[in-house]
């Protein structure tokens, strides 16, 4: 009789445990993730994130079925349109990839309280405080200062060999918008060239667009035209390396390899990589642990979040290799700092103190005090992922 019931109970144990997996498994097989893109893959922006999502998705063992994508979201209510029928389909967790999805964004996550929405550069999660609304960012800062690093020494170079004279050592910046974002982007890099060439300085360009091949196209020519010897930007498409190529110019650009868009003058790309976001916030919320996505997260060189795109060591300068191998070196050591107040000045003066908007609202009311220990502290210290250095300093002509 007692083996009867031992028998039993096995068999129930083992019918319970095969329940329970059951159920874990057809949870998980039945989980999906919606991503909303501004653009779609010609966008070198929107690659990035797309290219970033599929490989998160396949690395986590997410059949396609599971993952959907909507491209060409406007920042207007269509980003919000596109969140509802992404929900309806059935999607857990809902990502979006630019700055204006965010308000619409956080009214789905306010209407859909059982599912994650995560969101790139955006602001407000941290005042929101919505237990299923999500900001990310990356310190990119210092993957643009580390590729101005590589811009400086091919300056140097041609310094040494009679192209140019020192004072004539003028960057040119294909800028997007005037956005602390973007002038966050470009001071950086332009910190990080000037740091190996100190005579260098630069002019900026603004095309008032994320992503336009034929502006970003004209805005470096007109900064070739300008004098400017080197080509770097913030801005999404092949237009201004294109330009670069055309015009015997280096070019640094941002998100992608140029390699095969600019094969004579491209020289090395700085990158956002979102596959750990990606992988986190997928994780989290299939496990039911969407409670547990930071309310801001912002990656490094040390998460793998900032990167570099593979060097023209035929076109660099010598020694390039080994000063940004020493730079990620620092900024993973911790003792480089971007913005570090001795390095610049503000309309000829040093920055003693700096009141930024880490709290946005709609009139970007300054309300942090980010100067610390002698540093301007870019989204560091879980004050806020999204860039908020929006100052002009000496050295950089960016007339509007």
């Amino acid at each position: 009789m007692k083996k009867a019931l031992s028998l039993i109970l096995a068999v129930l144990m083992l019918l319970s445990a095969t329940l329970a997996f059951a159920s874990c498994t057809e949870s998980k097989d039945a989980f999906k993730v919606g991503f909303i893109f501004l653009h779609d893959e010609n966008s070198t922006y929107d690659k990035n994130f797309i290219d970033a999502a599929k490989a998160a998705c396949e690395a986590l063992g997410l059949t396609e079925d599971q993952m959907i994508l909507k491209v060409n979201i406007p920042e207007g209510a269509e980003c919000y349109d596109a969140a509802c029928e992404l929900v309806e389909a059935g999607c857990d967790l809902v990502f979006a990839d630019s700055f204006g999805h965010e308000d619409f964004m956080i009214q789905a996550a306010k209407e859909f309280p059982e599912v994650q929405f995560c969101h790139a550069t955006g602001t407000k999660a941290h005042t929101e405080k919505l237990p299923n609304y999500h900001n990310a960012f990356a310190s990119i800062y210092e993957g643009r200062y580390v590729a101005g690093i590589v811009a400086g020494m091919k300056l140097n170079q041609m310094i040494a060999d009679g192209k140019i004279t020192a004072d004539k050592a003028l960057i040119g910046y294909v800028a997007a918008w005037p956005y602390a974002e973007v002038k966050s982007g470009y001071t950086s890099f332009y910190l990080g060239a000037r740091s190996v060439c100190p005579t260098a300085t630069m002019k900026v360009e603004y095309t008032n667009s994320w992503f336009d091949i034929a502006l970003e196209k004209t805005a470096a020519e007109n900064l070739i035209a300008a004098g400017c010897v080197l080509i770097s930007q913030h801005a999404d498409s092949e237009g201004a390396p294109k330009a670069c190529d055309a015009a015997g110019v280096p070019n640094v650009a941002y998100n992608i390899s140029t390699k095969d868009i600019a094969p004579n003058t491209w020289l090395i790309s700085s990158k956002i990589n979102w596959e750990p976001y990606m992988k986190l916030i997928i994780e989290k919320t299939r496990d039911g642990k969407g409670n547990e996505i930071p309310y801001d997260w912002c990656g490094g060189f040390e998460e793998g979040a900032v990167q570099l795109t593979e060097l023209n060591e035929a076109y660099a300068a010598p020694g390039t290799k080994e000063a940004v191998d020493a730079a990620i070196a620092a900024f993973k050591a911790g003792t480089l700092k971007v913005f570090d107040t001795a390095t610049f000045t503000v309309n000829g003066a040093k920055l003693e103190s700096y009141m930024a908007d880490v709290d946005s609202d709609a009139a970007f009311t300054p309300d942090t005090e980010v100067i610390k220990d002698g540093y301007f502290n870019e989204s560091a210290d879980g004050l806020r992922s999204a860039p908020y250095f929006d100052l002009i300093i000496d050295g950089i002509d960016a007339a509007q």
